[in-house]
């Protein structure tokens, strides 16, 4: 019997959040939309600035497999999340947001001398989201902050896209992922961000290898990935890599193909406040429903609603209460 729904693998990031123009980004240097790798000091200079300009909005615990995990959690899962912090108080308060969140990590290897990861999110007034992310410690994730015996124990072993940049995190995943499969363990991959398709396609191919069981990706990433156009394109070259997968598609909804059938999934209206954690939610609720009960059709359906949910505010988590009103209304 599995001990946990679901194994991650990302980096640990706290986030703070402004909300900016889309002036500021073109005076900072920054793509919008997309996710920037930089070096302690540029972090340093632009958050700064943010924070002089704009004051910051919301600090809160991050990190895209880091998201996913909490809302699996919060909507009654098992988690078991590895990733790498430094002895700092970015990293206490990153581990303060993952506290009574049934979420077991492994600190038994993560505290480390240096700079634990954090990210500037900006959001402008569309909603979108950019950001600029130190990875600090994280960066250097290796197979030291694996636990293979969890994963042994879990439903599902999940890989979050961002890993791709740094090559300790590649040949980590990697191996967990052949360890995943030689184990009989689902795996799970996210794309995570338009700019790992962009910037490193090869290292994201690598990882995907043979394929995975499961994919989530949006419709950006899937035309970065797939060098096509057309949805039906697309989708047919997701099959490709994954057995199953999840395509997000904005306003339009999301489709999903369970290795058969492909099943639409009906957008929910909201207005838009901040697209922040969007994917990360919608994994998420999709990955508590599989393991957990739930068909694709209605996992499907709550991974819907708790994206719609989280994109009416700020920040990428929802309140611990919010996600059983979720399940009730899904």
């Amino acid at each position: 019997m599995a001990n946990y729904d679901v194994y991650g693998i990302g980096n640990a990031l706290v986030d703070k959040e402004f909300e900016v123009e889309d002036s500021f980004l073109e005076e900072i240097g920054l793509q919008k939309g997309i996710t920037t790798l930089g070096d302690f000091e540029q972090h340093k200079a632009i958050l700064a600035r943010a924070t002089e300009k704009y004051g910051i909005k919301t600090r809160t615990g991050g990190g895209s497999a880091a998201n996913t995990l909490y809302a699996i959690s919060q909507f009654g899962g098992k988690a078991f999340y590895s990733c790498r912090l430094a002895n700092d108080e970015t990293g206490d308060y990153f581990l303060s947001q993952l506290g009574h969140h049934n979420i077991e990590t492994n600190d038994n290897s993560q505290r480390i001398d240096g700079l634990s990861g954090s990210c500037v999110v900006m959001v402008t007034p569309d909603a979108e989201r950019t950001m600029h992310t130190f990875l600090g410690v994280s960066d250097a994730i290796s197979i030291s902050e694996m636990d293979f015996e969890a994963v042994r124990k879990s439903k599902i072993l999940y890989l979050e896209g961002y890993l791709a940049s740094s090559a300790t995190a590649k040949a980590a995943i990697m191996e967990m992922k052949a360890f995943a499969r030689d184990n009989g363990i689902t795996t799970a991959m996210t794309f995570s961000d338009p700019s790992m398709l962009q910037f490193f396609l090869s290292d994201v191919n690598e990882i995907l290898g043979e394929g995975v069981d499961l994919l989530f990706c949006n419709m950006q990433e899937g035309r970065l990935w797939s060098g096509k156009d057309s949805l039906v394109e697309i989708m047919e070259a997701l099959k490709n890599c994954a057995k199953q997968f999840a395509l997000t598609l904005g306003e339009k909804g999301s489709l999903l193909f369970d290795g058969t059938n492909t099943i639409n999934i009906a957008p929910r209206r909201v207005p838009v406040v901040d697209t922040n954690g969007a994917g990360d939610i919608y994994s998420g609720a999709f990955l508590y429903g599989i393991t957990n009960g739930m068909n694709f059709q209605e996992a499907g359906r709550l991974a819907s609603i708790a994206s719609a949910t989280v994109i009416s505010q700020y920040g990428p988590r929802l309140d611990p209460k919010v996600h059983q009103k979720l399940l009730h209304m899904s």
